[in-house]
């Protein structure tokens, strides 16, 4: 199959739309930019000129600072708007708010919202770019990238490797970004939490590459990678499990039960971590831990988007 030298699309909305070559080329772009990051001078003058916008409507710290910085050095103008501060509290539609931001010479809006379909429902009305920062329940495609980026980079490949996601798949949206991407570069991905956590039917997302467990021991058996999930209470209508100790109990990565992965199992956590419940500090700051460079890695993975969307011939500019 030949390289993709360019996107075919203007927004970032979701892995589960995007080609394995289009995956595989931001993969290669953010390595070239990972270079840049670790420089004593981190800039670049690829979107110079162009005007990168962070409309969150939810809670962030890692995703919007590395979007932040990922603009910055590109030498973009970047400008933030958190919903408390935006028109919307007086009573503006979504819609109003982005074509506003738009008409001030807008290149890329990078939004989060709590509901599933946001992003695509102001893609459809925007010219300029719409990245997904995290939609509701449905997908955070950059967060999908850097963990195979992170896996990538360690691995060498993620063909025929097999990764293991643990915890509150029902409400996580990175889950379903990594199964996507996972499965679409050839990795075997295997979906593990309490029954109530685990969406019915999200195998027959990839067939034959995905496999449901409630067992933690049985999602860590030779696993290659590991990837804990936070536990997202502030989405969970009523408690889906008797107690946190009751989930910590069963479902939290220790060194012992992580022992049953094969001994160069990575392990990774998208953020941010309750230790103690979703994972022990010891496998967290383990030598195993990729958490650190997950982190690092986004900035890169970040970048790649934005320049495949705003800075190359993508968008016929």
């Amino acid at each position: 199959m030949a390289a993709i030298e360019k996107l075919s699309r203007k927004d970032l909305l979701g892995l589960e739309e995007l080609e394995p070559g289009e995956i595989n080329l931001i993969l290669d772009q953010a390595l070239s930019f990972k270079e840049i990051v670790q420089r004593p001078v981190k800039k670049v003058p690829a979107l110079r000129g162009k005007t990168v916008v962070n409309l969150f409507f939810e809670a962030s710290t890692r995703t919007r600072t590395s979007f932040e910085l990922a603009a910055t050095r590109l030498s973009a103008d970047v400008v933030n708007i958190t919903a408390s501060a935006s028109s919307i509290t007086k009573g503006e539609t979504l819609l109003d708010t982005v074509r506003v931001v738009e008409a001030m010479n807008l290149s890329v809006l990078i939004m989060r919202h709590a509901h599933s379909g946001a992003a695509g429902l102001v893609a459809r009305h925007l010219r300029a770019s719409v990245v997904n920062a995290g939609d509701g329940m449905h997908e955070h495609p950059t967060q999908g990238l850097l963990d195979l980026f992170t896996i990538r980079e360690r691995k060498g490949a993620l063909q025929g490797l097999e990764v293991a996601i643990v915890g509150d798949i029902a409400h996580s949206r990175v889950a379903r970004s990594d199964l996507w991407g996972l499965t679409k570069l050839g990795a075997r991905v295997r979906l593990c939490g309490p029954a109530t956590m685990l969406p019915e039917g999200i195998e027959k997302l990839a067939p034959g590459k995905v496999k449901v467990t409630t067992r933690l021991e049985e999602a860590l058996e030779g696993a290659d990678v590991v990837n804990v999930l936070r536990l997202q209470l502030e989405r969970q209508r009523r408690f889906l499990f008797p107690s946190t100790r009751e989930y910590s109990r069963l479902y939290s990565l220790t060194s012992e039960k992580l022992k049953l992965a094969k001994p160069d199992c990575l392990v990774m956590h998208p953020g941010p971590m309750n230790r103690g419940l979703e994972i022990s500090s010891g496998v967290a700051d383990g030598a195993q831990s990729v958490i650190p460079e997950q982190v690092t890695n986004g900035v890169a993975v970040r970048m790649a988007a934005l320049y495949l969307l705003a800075g190359s011939e993508a968008n016929g500019e």
